[in-house]
């Protein structure tokens, strides 16, 4: 039951940064990590690390081989008390991997913060050993002695949803000696290639002119309204990424074959399953959200680039044109103090709770802002541990998008504060769910802003960006996902060349931009760059659920007299408790109805009607 290590990360491609903030921005925020401990060589942090490994093997030796027999019995030989001690022990290694990550993750070029974070991951997979009988042998008892027993013991109770949870995993569970091995042998397999990738990323340096610059400022210049700097960008990352292709083929190749070897041995039947299961999402709904998604491309997508290519003046747009800024957009840096004002104000006038909640992690030193050489790419949310805080990671350099990026990570952060109430063993929310109070959060900032404006040319510029954000979201993400679904596919077979993996990179992307976009050569290699490819397979269809579910949840606000703010901070306190069908039932929604995604697929739509209104009407 080891905490990842590795926090989700958004696409590095959705808010990029610059590494040089300008002092129009002002000061940007640091994290305090000494929150968590004041150093990776303090005695609190040392302490922690011996007591951890004490604890567990002093948990194995308490409680290996006796958990069916304490389904019999309460107090403190009861099957609740193992349940607290395994709790805390969570709580206790998830502050440990969160420091160690976090640490990484300020400055992955660091060689002694890789070593920090390399010799702590080898050592919570040590002492996770110890913990790795218990999940195994709860889910030998038979079901019915666990239902008896929790309707007896209230203690118990209380961890009816992590049990029935836990229970999911039962059919693809292997003998004990084998979920070992596969746990040990991933410090030298899955962990070293992530690791491998990480660094390989941040090291890289592309060639614009004369400058020689890190991945988040050659991405940054994708957005300058020059067409010549973002050639430029486009080709230095073309030429980086094919001068380090191999590299990145052989860490997919590699990671594919490991994820099928489990696959098989667990038993799961579709490449994708063991994420729908972590997710607790059934695979016929995920197949539903993508089957809508690609069936609205020409709606979508083809449409809105169409209509782009004729505003730039171009019949069409080359690839690196897709994020270009329209002509009537401001170039206007915002400095940190007015997006905080902006996404806080946001907050406040749904909910004054949510405001509140946000405001600490400006005030408490739990974000940090610059961008920097070494520093991870993209931004996230880190949940920690319920007995600390949430951290935010970002990249900010003062663009729109960037403001959208703090709302969407608050809204994370204020999501995990709250469902932290649930403690360690609960809080954690399946994915698809977990996009939920971030895209909400940037539809709150996003339609705050809009109602602001009053000059039809900002407006105009606002809706664009807000379309191609929600287009990356839910278009790009669901093309991302039939990408991995043809690589992972495709391995079976054998080993894939960096001309095969370019030639299903190509396929989705055609299929998905549409006719107006004009694949450039070198493109084929952009694959190679998108964490959640290495980090977390299958991942990025969350983005897409997140981005179609709030959709629709936005329009019940919409409608909504009142009421809806209470059952909104329910579901965000709910954490992993309950399915998504509980969730979404109070706001009459149901994610296994087809016209569920195809109502949220509609407010994009609706975006872009209004964007072709006000084009007409100029």
């Amino acid at each position: 039951m080891l905490r990842d290590l590795q926090p989700a990360r958004a696409l590095a491609a959705a808010s990029p940064a610059a590494s040089a903030p300008s002092p129009e921005l002002g000061d940007l925020p640091l994290w305090k990590l000494e929150d968590l401990y004041p150093s990776p060589t303090s005695a609190a942090f040392l302490g922690d690390l011996e007591k951890a490994a004490a604890d567990a093997l002093a948990f194995e030796t308490r409680w290996k081989g006796k958990l069916e027999a304490s389904t019999a019995v309460s107090g403190t030989q009861g099957l609740a008390a193992a349940l607290a001690e395994f709790e805390a022990l969570e709580d206790l290694l998830g502050r440990i991997a969160s420091y160690a990550g976090l640490t990484y993750y300020s400055d992955m070029t660091d060689p002694a913060n890789g070593k920090f974070f390399g010799d702590v991951q080898a050592k919570l997979t040590d002492l996770s050993a110890h913990l790795l009988f218990f999940s195994l042998e709860l889910n030998r008892i038979d079901d019915a002695l666990i239902d008896a027993a929790m309707d007896k013991d209230a203690a118990l109770a209380h961890y009816r949803p992590w049990l029935v949870d836990l229970r999911k995993d039962k059919p693809f569970q292997l003998e004990d000696k084998i979920e070992q091995l596969f746990l040990e042998k991933s410090m030298t397999g899955a962990a070293a290639l992530n690791r491998l990738f990480d660094e390989t990323l941040a090291s890289l340096r592309f060639k614009v002119g004369e400058q020689e610059l890190p991945l988040e400022a050659t991405l940054n210049m994708l957005q300058d309204s020059d067409p010549t700097v973002r050639e430029g960008a486009a080709k230095a990352l073309s030429q980086t990424f094919k001068d380090n292709i191999r590299i990145f083929v052989l860490v997919t190749n590699t990671l594919a074959k490991d994820k099928e070897i489990s696959d098989r041995w667990r038993g799961f039947e579709d490449i994708a399953d063991s994420r729908h299961l972590a997710n607790r999402v059934e695979r016929d709904v995920v197949d539903a959200l993508a089957a809508a998604v690609r069936e609205a491309y020409p709606r979508l997508s083809h449409r809105y680039y169409a209509m782009k290519a004729k505003w730039l003046g171009m019949e069409q747009m080359n690839s690196w044109d897709r994020n270009a800024p329209l002509p009537e957009t401001s170039d206007r840096l915002i400095p940190w103090n007015e997006a905080k004002d902006t996404v806080l104000s946001a907050y406040g006038a749904f909910a004054p709770e949510m405001a509140e909640i946000a405001g600490r992690f400006f005030d408490g030193g739990w974000i940090d802002a610059p961008a920097r050489p070494g520093k991870a790419p993209g931004a996230f949310a880190h949940p920690t541990v319920p007995s600390a805080h949430p951290y935010v990671l970002l990249n900010y350099l003062g663009k729109p998008r960037d403001v959208m990026t703090l709302a969407h990570e608050l809204g994370h952060g204020v999501h995990q504060v709250l469902a932290g109430a649930q403690g360690p063993l609960m809080c954690q929310t399946p994915l698809t769910l977990a996009e939920t109070a971030s895209v909400f959060g940037e539809m709150l900032t996003f339609r705050t802003l809009l109602d602001r404006t009053t000059d039809r040319r900002e407006r105009k510029a606002m809706l664009a960006q807000k379309v191609e954000d929600m287009i990356n979201t839910v278009v790009r993400q669901i093309a991302f996902y039939e990408f991995e679904r043809k690589v992972h596919t495709a391995r079976k077979e054998g080993e894939l060349t960096a001309e095969k993996i370019g030639e299903l990179w190509l396929s989705v992307q055609t299929d998905s931009l549409g006719p107006a976009i004009k694949i450039s050569e070198g493109y084929e290699t952009w694959w190679a760059y998108i964490p959640h490819f290495i980090h977390s397979p299958f991942y990025v269809y969350a983005y897409a659920f997140g981005d179609c579910l709030v959709n629709s949840l936005y329009a019940v606000y919409q409608q909504a007299d009142q009421g809806f703010q209470q059952k909104y901070f329910e579901l965000l306190k709910a954490g992993g408790t309950k399915h998504h069908s509980e969730l979404l039932a109070p706001f009459g929604l149901d994610a296994t109805d087809p016209s569920f995604w195809a109502k949220g697929l509609s407010m994009i739509e609706g975006l872009i009607d209004e964007l072709e209104a006000l084009d007409s009407a100029s």
